[in-house]
């Protein structure tokens, strides 16, 4: 009964080392994988709730004791503090943990290359070009593949000369 809430010293400082460690790991994986694999979560909220999910799972199910899981969820939410703090005071940070968008169609082109980093074809943009309810490609001003995989359809509009949505976005791979 007494391990139920805690082992030992050596215990905590392993599941610390492996919360730190799985966290990392699944992070760089699903940002390395891509946009394809969130589902309309960014890169580090995926992150964040899979293990959070996976941790708590552990701690219900007995898998390990309370002040573990404890330690494996302190570690997590303070990387998720840090990291979020570190991408607000830093552009390079932010690129790193947030990703960017893609720009997948400008006017009235396909962008060949940034389709295929993102494994995007033709016809799933035109699929959400319908979505938004237009019909005419002369009348889309580009297609985003925006940070959490879903994309954005933006209607040409008569003056550019104001910001637009698009300022974030790269447009020199339009040439």
């Amino acid at each position: 009964m007494s391990e139920l809430l805690f082992k030992d010293w050596e215990t905590l400082g392993h599941i610390a080392t492996c919360a730190t460690i799985s966290f990392l790991v699944l992070f760089a994986f699903i940002r390395i994988s891509g946009k394809r694999t969130l589902a309309k979560l960014n890169a580090f909220d995926f992150v964040v709730s899979v293990t959070l999910g996976s941790t708590l799972s552990s701690m219900m199910l007995l898998k390990v004791t309370v002040s573990e899981g404890l330690v494996a969820l302190v570690i997590i939410i303070v990387l998720q503090y840090v990291l979020a703090f570190l991408a607000k005071k830093s552009k390079f940070m932010e690129k790193a943990i947030n990703s960017t968008p893609t720009l997948l169609f400008y006017n009235g082109k396909f962008l060949t290359d940034a389709m295929k980093r993102e494994l995007i074809t033709e016809e799933e943009i035109y699929a959400e070009i319908r979505k938004y309810r237009m019909e005419r490609i002369k009348d889309v001003r580009a297609v985003v593949m925006e940070l959490n995989g879903e994309m954005t359809v933006i209607k040409k509009s008569d003056n550019l000369s104001q910001e637009t949505s698009l300022d974030d976005i790269n447009l020199h791979e339009t040439k």
